[in-house]
Formats: C-alpha cells, structure tokens, sequence
C-alpha cells in the first residue's frame, strides 16, 4: 500500500498492479469466499467485498471493497476502498447535508431578519450549533476509523494472502 491507512482522512483507498489475469485473481477470491474462513467473501462481477462475519461486527466495523480490471491477458490492476457498511455511510453522508442545509437555512434567516433590521442572534446560535454539529460528526468519524484500525489491517493482510497464493 502507498499509504498509511492513518495518512487517509476517512475512506482510505489503494491500488496495486498485479502480475496475473484478473480471472484468476476472482476465483482466488471466490474460492476462499466459498470456504469457512475468519472473513466473509462475496463476489459480483468483478468487485469482491470483504467483511467480518456478523458475530464479530460492530455499528461501524469496516468493509474492504475491491475492484480487478483487466489491463491486459496477463496483468490487472487491483483497486480497493475501506469503508463502513454502506448503510451507515450512506446514514452518515445523511446526517452531513442535513446539517449543512440547516445551517444554510439559518444563514438565510439570519440574512433576512438583518435587512429588516430584526434580531437576528437566534439564527447565529442556530449556524454556529450547526457547525458544532459538524465536528462532532468528524470527530466521531475520526475516532471510529481509528478504533477499527486493526480490523482494517486484518481484511488487508486477508487480501495480501490470497493475493499471494495467486500472484
């Protein structure tokens, strides 16, 4: 990996040139993912998602996405996304336009009531709650990532593994 996962903000991405068809990479994958093992493989075309058995999960346990195209007969070229499930991101981004647009909503008001020359301090309560709001979610963001660290080290040597029994 080029990067630390620490060095990423919250969705940690890589990519990785591999040396061996992008057909037997799937099947590696698709093999492991039909024996019992510690992680749970599924396959859809040709994106493989690695996760944690539902015993193990957690609200924010992550999930490593990959992607294998096909550079040529002989080469690919792997892509991955660490990330949560993606109903608590989507939940997550949610929660993040919503305060945003409240806080536009706030400005506007507080706009308006100032050309009226009304008491606008409401509203500028309401916008700066609103970005207080926003780093908590960062913040919470922030923490969860780094809490699952280790589970995010483990589904990448999970790969490295099954990467080197075919690469």
């Amino acid at each position: 990996m080029n990067k630390n996962i620490n060095d990423v903000v919250l969705r940690p991405r890589f990519k990785r040139q591999l040396n061996t068809s992008k057909s037997l990479i799937l099947d590696a994958f698709e093999t492991i993912g039909s024996q019992k093992t510690e992680f749970i493989v599924s396959r859809i075309e040709d994106h493989v998602f690695i996760k944690l058995p539902k015993a193990k999960q957690q609200f924010w346990s992550p999930q490593l996405h990959l992607e294998i195209n096909e550079v040529d007969e002989k080469n690919s070229r792997l892509y991955g996304l660490f990330g949560p499930n993606p109903t608590v991101w989507t939940l997550f981004m949610f929660l993040h336009f919503a305060v945003a647009g409240l806080f536009i909503a706030f400005a506007i008001w507080a706009y308006s009531n100032a050309s009226l020359n009304t008491d606008y301090q409401l509203q500028i309560w309401g916008m700066s709650f609103m970005v207080i709001v926003w780093f908590v979610l960062y913040f919470a963001a922030r923490v969860s990532k780094s809490s699952n660290q280790a589970e995010m080290n483990a589904l990448y040597r999970f790969m490295k593994d099954v990467l080197q029994t075919k690469v």
